[in-house]
């Protein structure tokens, strides 16, 4: 029987300011097994990243708050926890790795040594153990052990996103949370990094987050799928069910976005419209002015998640309905 390691029940997280109040995650739920990868998919702005923030308590207070749900990680409801536990979880039990590794790194400091601080702040060990667990995590993401002293101007960017990673993974984290982690990196050196995350994760039996647009990255690295559409998460399920049998006209138009080598065409199908301003939702459906489908009732109520299958949800009164390869 598969142990769970991260429950994730209703979470809300808005961000209030003098003008307006933006709605960043509104309900968001989701469970992770140890040991399993979840792909958090959606366009920029959806609220991923600030349901990321969320778990690592690190969402800004002000302006953010997390007005209601629960984050349980191993059983225990994390927004119960004051600051000084949390700082213990984070690096330690919780790792993520941010999106850009060249404002990640601190460029005054060699990269063993950035290595070297997390092992010592989450490890009762000597400096010279801890100097010693650094050069394993350098050589572990290919990264000569000769390279200790060297600071982060003389890397490249795949191999300041290789130290990122090796900074995550230096205590052996339960969870890795990576936050769009090849986003700025080149299509070769994209490839290396997400094999290594691959190879690392499965060393490690490390429960991963994914936070990604790129359907391809999650193809690659992931068991698990959750579409996220304006802060909610619009359907979720394994990789065979969202990738074969997806039914929310949002992920079809995500898929349909795609390019395909094998049919030619002289345009890419396009989602219509705008994501809708996260101050100012739609009522109802949070996709029905983009959607080709809608229907007044669409337009009424708040739209519950439908239980497919064991595996499959959808948010979506009109499953089944409409052609899903149009």
């Amino acid at each position: 029987m598969s142990e769970k390691i991260l429950d994730i029940k209703d979470l809300s997280i808005r961000y209030v300011t003098e003008e307006e109040t933006v709605l960043a995650v509104n309900g968001i739920s989701f469970s992770l097994d140890k040991g399993e990868s979840i792909g958090l998919v959606g366009e920029t702005g959806a609220g991923k990243t600030t349901t990321a923030l969320g778990i690592m308590g690190l969402v800004p207070d002000p302006p953010g708050e997390i007005t209601s749900g629960t984050i349980e990680f191993e059983g225990e409801n994390l927004l119960e926890y004051p600051e000084k536990k949390m700082r213990e979880i984070r690096g330690g039990k919780i790792s993520m790795i941010f999106q850009d590794p060249m404002t990640s790194l601190n460029p005054v400091m060699p990269v063993g040594d950035q290595i070297r601080e997390v092992v010592l702040l989450h490890n009762n060990v000597s400096k010279a153990e801890a100097r010693s667990r650094a050069e394993e995590m350098l050589e572990q993401v290919g990264i000569p052990k000769e390279r200790y002293d060297d600071y982060p101007h003389q890397f490249s960017g795949g191999m300041k996103q290789r130290v990122i990673i090796a900074i995550a993974l230096a205590c052996s984290p339960e969870l890795l949370i990576a936050d769009e982690p090849t986003t700025a990196l080149d299509v070769t050196i994209q490839a290396q990094v997400l094999q290594l995350m691959k190879a690392l994760r499965t060393q490690y039996q490390t429960s991963m987050i994914l936070i990604t647009h790129d359907l391809g990255v999650v193809a690659k690295i992931c068991d698990k799928v959750a579409v996220v559409y304006a802060g909610q998460i619009i359907e979720s399920g394994t990789l065979k069910d969202i990738y074969t049998n997806k039914q929310h006209p949002y992920t079809i138009g995500l898929f349909n976005s795609l390019p395909d080598i094998e049919h030619e065409t002289s345009e890419l199908k396009v989602i219509k419209g705008l994501v809708p301003d996260p101050s100012n939702l739609p009522k109802g459906c949070k996709f029905n002015p983009r959607c080709p489908y809608c229907t007044p009732e669409c337009c009424e109520n708040e739209v519950e998640m439908t239980a497919l299958s064991d595996t499959h949800s959808v948010r979506c009164i009109h499953v089944g309905e409409f052609d899903r390869e149009a």
